[in-house]
């Protein structure tokens, strides 16, 4: 929670910049990039696909003779420990930062689970070599993962080649406009694809998952990870599935593309036949402790009461991805959370200091900058919380300061503005860098019989925080 730990005094550039390809670099302000991602737009126009393709999906998976409960069972007992990523594969420095502290704190867990958008901008097969198997080569144990609606761009063909060993779906005809604009799979280069898999080759780190939804088996604890699509809608099969899985008496963990809470707001994932995924997770006969997502670049924690006992819901999508800010997350009260009792990361400080900078750089208003001080001095006074981390020196707050903060969506405006979902939305998205600090973060989770402890890891980019990862946030959830 300090400045230093945040990466602000960062006097030596972490290891990670060795382990990246020189020549390989991402933006979202390429405007191909954009257009390869038109599909999103397209299933909001003219409907989402996903749930028919992935029933196509599971059919062959079923045909192949795969578990139809899509069980995993992973050689762990009642003790054990495991790594979560979200949002990982730009395949750029932001991406690179998060994997040396990851190889340090990862180092005796069973398996990882990325959770949400294996691979920008579309998914493709032929980018998991930079993307995937380089950056986790050294990670000395299997990695599960459940896609985000990136993958989806591909029709979930790079997404199943990989992880389930599938081969490409038949082509279907689809609607006329649908079809004439969406942007169809690419073709895999398998002689590519299985030299990319050489990197990833010890008998330790292979894995086959059955498919794009699945439960992790333990003694202790069910893994639930839940595919959500494109546009965050969940299938009936998928939710048949899901009903019976959560049957099972033993305690669970929901890992899911979508989060169900996120910058204050409660967005559970829909399911098709009505109700909400969340329905499923706050019955207390089906024992979930915590719902963790991905799709949103930073960690938020929310404990949320239901009935006699209290659920956590976790954001954890800062594996690799640009950095979604938090200083646009007002003071907390969804669903009766306590803004005192709410965890975030970077700091709402961190956050609004950092996008100054940047911006005070990129259009030359030097006046719009905010130390850290200043900008958690602002934070403190817009949310009236008492603030994580005491300021360094006396902070008076001026006109100067609140007009930077209200063009950075961190301060109301005299009049209505919605700067600050602008911000969010787009000019975060449009704002990826590739120099310290990063603000990434990645969970190590610890599963006893009695106990689960949840700890998120900061990745800032700078050497000292890759020999020490900070840790920013630590939640022990009872399960006996």
């Amino acid at each position: 929670m300090s400045e230093e730990g945040a990466g602000w005094a960062c006097t030596q550039t972490g290891a990670f910049a060795q382990l990246r390809p020189n020549d390989h670099g991402f933006s979202w302000l390429n405007l191909a990039t954009l257009w390869r991602s038109r599909n999103d737009i397209l299933a909001g126009l003219f409907g989402d696909p996903s749930g028919e393709v992935r029933a196509r999906w599971v059919a062959a998976q079923e045909a192949r003779g795969i578990d139809p409960e899509f069980r995993i069972k992973p050689p762990v007992g009642g003790n054990f420990s495991f790594l979560l990523l979200g949002d990982t594969g730009e395949g750029d420095a932001s991406q690179y930062a998060v994997v040396p502290g990851m190889l340090k704190v990862g180092e005796g867990t069973s398996f990882a689970v990325i959770a949400s958008d294996v691979i920008y901008p579309t998914g493709s097969g032929n980018e998991y070599g930079d993307k995937f198997f380089r950056p986790y080569k050294d990670y000395d144990a299997p990695i599960y993962a459940i896609p985000g609606n990136h993958d989806w761009y591909d029709g979930l063909g790079g997404f199943m080649r990989v992880f389930c060993d599938a081969p490409a779906l038949k082509p279907k005809p689809d609607r006329w406009l649908r079809g004439l604009l969406w942007r169809k799979p690419e073709a895999i280069d398998e002689a590519r694809l299985a030299q990319a898999r050489e990197l990833r080759g010890k008998p330790s780190q292979q894995v086959t998952q059955p498919g794009p939804y699945w439960v992790i088996e333990s003694d202790s604890l069910l893994i639930v990870g839940v595919d959500t699509g494109i546009k965050n809608v969940i299938d009936k099969g998928q939710t048949a599935w899901l009903r019976r899985v959560s049957r099972d008496p033993r305690p669970k963990i929901l890992v899911t593309g979508k989060p169900i809470y996120t910058g204050n707001v409660y967005k559970p994932s829909p399911l098709e036949e009505g109700g909400t995924i969340d329905d499923i997770v706050r019955d207390p006969a089906n024992r979930y402790v915590a719902a963790i997502g991905g799709d949103v670049h930073n960690y938020q924690r929310y404990p949320v009461k239901v009935g006699d006992r209290v659920i956590q819901y976790i954001v954890s999508g800062g594996g690799g991805a640009f950095m979604h800010a938090t200083h646009t997350i007002q003071r907390v009260d969804v669903k009766g959370v306590h803004e005192d009792d709410f965890r975030c990361y970077p700091l709402r400080g961190d956050s609004l200091s950092f996008y100054s900078q940047l911006y005070a750089n990129r259009l030359r208003m030097k006046w719009i900058y905010l130390t850290p001080s200043e900008a958690l001095c602002i934070m403190s006074g817009q949310i009236k919380n008492q603030p994580v981390r005491s300021p360094e020196g006396p902070v008076t707050i001026t006109r100067r300061m609140r007009w930077a903060a209200r063009l950075l969506g961190a301060w109301p405006w005299p009049f209505r503005l919605p700067v600050d979902k602008v911000f969010h939305r787009y000019l975060s998205e449009l704002s990826d860098w590739d120099t310290p600090p990063f603000f990434k973060q990645f969970l190590h989770l610890s599963v006893t019989p009695e106990e689960l402890t949840v700890r998120c890891f900061a990745a800032t980019g700078c050497r000292a925080q890759e020999d020490d990862p900070p840790l920013e946030d630590e939640v022990r959830i009872a399960l006996s």
